[in-house]
């Protein structure tokens, strides 16, 4: 599915009001609990075959519960609903998938919700690793200006880190992603790439000095 489209049917989906302070709330319909699960297994069935009717009401009757679930993991509720998105993207593209025999819909979507939000997390914990290795390597060559975590977080961070690691030579890319991104070990990188262990540490440390170089003065 085209990312404009994505975007196109989680945006039409989307039931926002004022809420009691003044912030967004989700507006849902009441769910009878002895004719929901019915329900929600036929509107699946129907967004599997492509209803954005069925998405919707789906959408509506669930998205309270994705919401709360992925807040209460992030504590924050622009990421949230960064979430929220995503897990109803998953349902879009998974709903085919979903076995009435092995639990409720309701739990299903939940589960999606926590999944995104915990990975948003680890995501997060890994862009910051590499930045306080990158900041680590800068502090060893020049006088300290300040902490590892006086850099900057989130999606800023995650585009600078991004655009520094296009610039660096493929083998060193490849090495510091599976480091970083794919959490793996150094001996596990070295059998992956066939490769001395030596040799990818050594790629690893000068792919960290070539970032410090470029993302100097930036984190």
């Amino acid at each position: 599915m085209e990312t404009c489209a994505q975007t196109d049917l989680v945006e039409s989906c989307q039931r926002f009001d004022a809420g009691p302070g003044g912030g967004r709330s989700f507006l849902t319909k009441p769910v009878n609990e002895s004719e929901g699960q019915d329900r929600d297994a036929e509107l699946l069935r129907q967004i599997a075959g492509g209803d954005r009717a069925a998405f919707a009401d789906f959408y509506d009757r669930h998205a309270t519960l994705m919401f709360s679930v992925a807040y209460r993991i992030l504590n924050d509720a622009s990421e949230a609903e960064d979430v929220l998105q995503e897990a109803c993207l998953q349902i879009w593209e998974k709903a085919g998938k979903f076995d009435p025999q092995q639990g409720k819909a309701s739990s299903w979507a939940a589960i999606l919700a926590r999944n995104r939000a915990i990975d948003r997390i680890r995501a997060s914990q890994r862009r910051n690793r590499l930045a306080e290795e990158a900041g680590a390597e800068q502090s060893q060559a020049t006088p300290a200006t300040g902490t590892a975590n006086e850099a900057i977080y989130g999606h800023e961070q995650a585009k600078l880190i991004a655009s520094a690691m296009v610039e660096l030579p493929a083998e060193q890319r490849q090495a510091i992603e599976l480091a970083y991104f794919s959490g793996l070990t150094q001996d596990e990188i070295s059998k992956k790439l066939s490769a001395p262990l030596g040799t990818v540490k050594a790629r690893i440390r000068r792919g960290l000095l070539k970032l410090r170089d470029q993302l100097e003065g930036l984190l």
